[in-house]
Parts: structure tokens; sequence; C-alpha cells
């Protein structure tokens, strides 16, 4: 399945595997913010909203390329983090998001700024065309609940560096994402509705009002947590990454490893994910 994804408005969640935040530095950015549990996410923020005269106006997303910021040519700090997205649709009763209905998902690399002193998430998210990635292959879903589509599905994610092929993120189901299925459609409403301009967080009423209530929302789910080599190895230009969302009931981890090296394997079931970092 293939979507245009140009006036789609575009979220992501933060927060929303252990360990991630503390691995990439950022939990200090959230010490002010109040959650409803110790292993709620933290917050939706948003990286493309189609019409912003801002830098988030800019569509981000590229299936083949990671553009290295121009600015920060050496040390940009620039993290993969692999994750699901879910393409959704909206509905909306008086100016609220009333349901969210899934048509598909989709690997996603929501590349990063390890960014000091960023006021808002999401200025660390969208440097221009090519700062995020987006697999071609969407797949269906039409239930987002326990023994849905998505239920087998795993997340795995490396980087090729010097011939060298080494894992990024470990590989994690999605059914360890700390919110998922019907509790994190009932956080992702409130949030969408609620969510006011606080600390690291934006308003995102104001957001989807702007935007002309879009009928298509892609939410990414969050990033899984990184092995030794993606805490410590920010990218550099002429990395390969690969995202892999795959149905670990008919591929396993070594036909993904090999397939990200790039041997010819036939993956089953699966959205693929790979770019250069340029």
């Amino acid at each position: 399945m293939n979507f245009n994804l140009n006036n789609t408005l575009c979220f992501g969640i933060a927060g929303n595997f252990a360990h991630h935040l503390e691995q990439a530095g950022e939990n200090a950015d959230f010490v002010n913010v109040t959650t409803e549990c110790e292993s709620a996410p933290k917050g939706l923020f948003p990286y493309y909203i189609p019409g912003s005269q801002t830098s988030l106006g800019t569509y981000p997303l590229s299936h083949d390329e990671i553009h290295y910021p121009k600015n920060l040519q050496k040390d940009a700090h620039l993290h993969l983090e692999a994750e699901v997205c879910v393409l959704f649709e909206a509905s909306y009763i008086d100016g609220q998001i009333s349901d969210l209905l899934p048509k598909a998902f989709a690997a996603f690399n929501d590349c990063s700024i390890r960014k000091e002193g960023a006021k808002k998430i999401s200025e660390k998210k969208n440097w221009g065309p090519s700062s995020k990635g987006v697999s071609k292959q969407f797949l269906s879903v039409s239930r987002f609940e326990e023994g849905g589509e998505m239920d087998g599905f795993h997340i795995a994610s490396f980087v090729k560096r010097d011939g060298q092929l080494h894992a990024y993120g470990e590989d994690s189901a999605v059914l360890t994402y700390n919110y998922f299925y019907g509790k994190l459609k009932t956080w992702m409403l409130k949030q969408l509705n609620q969510q006011r301009d606080f600390g690291p967080l934006e308003d995102l009423s104001e957001i989807i009002a702007n935007a002309g209530f879009p009928k298509q929302i892609l939410i990414s789910l969050g990033a899984t947590s990184y092995t030794h080599f993606g805490e410590n190895e920010f990218l550099q230009p002429g990395d390969e990454l690969a995202v892999y969302v795959y149905d670990a009931t008919q591929n396993d981890l070594n036909s993904i490893k090999r397939h990200a090296s790039g041997e010819k394997i036939e993956l089953h079931n699966s959205s693929v994910l790979k770019q250069q970092v340029l």
C-alpha cells in the first residue's frame, strides 16, 4: 500500500519506550511535565504541519535519504529513531477529534538532532527536506487492538558504516510499547484535544485547527531503546540506515540482519525503510 502524505498532519510520541529518553539525554526536558503514571508517554509533538509558514511546513519525509543539516556539517548529533508509524483517519465533533480509525502502518525513522537548549521537541525534528524517513511499504491494519494485525510485529534497526553492520536499536516487539492499542488511543485522543503549550510541548488543538482539521493524521508511536552502538554513535554522512517493522511470526531476526547486510533475502509481511545519510 502506498500513500501520498504531502497533506497529512504528522505527530510523534515522546517517551513511549522504556529507557529511550534517558539514553537520548532528553529526560531533563520533561522534568516539569506531569503524566498520569510513570510509564505514560510524555506528550505528542508535531514535525510536519501542511501549510504552515514555519519550518514545520517543510515536507520532511523521505523513502531513501537523510540530509545532514547543512549548518552542522561535523557535529549535528543526529540519532536514528526506529519506530512504527500508524496512519489514522480522524473524525471530528465540535472541533475536537472524536475518533482515530487506523488505516495502515509502516517502518519509520524519527531522525532527531540532540540539540541542547531547544525550547520545543519540534525544534529537533524538522530541519528541511529528507530529515525524516518513512517506508513506501505500508501494511494494512483494520483493528488497533489485541488480536489485530500488528500483534506479532517487531521493530529492528541497523546502521552500516565502513562496510560493517551495527544493530542501532534493540529488537523490540510492538507489544512492549509502554502504551499501545486501546490505552494508547485513549491517551492520544486526550493529548490531541487537551495538550497545551507547556515546557517542551505545544498546543495541539491549535495546530490541528490551523491545519484545517485534516482527515488524515500520521502518528509515529515512539522510538525503541538503543544498543550500545546506537546510544554512543551519532549518524554521519555515508551511513546506510535500515529500519524494519517485521512480522516475527514469519521472519526471524537473523533473516532481518542478512537483509540489512544486503543479501537477497525474501521477507514476509514486513515494512522496510532504507536510507543513506547525505
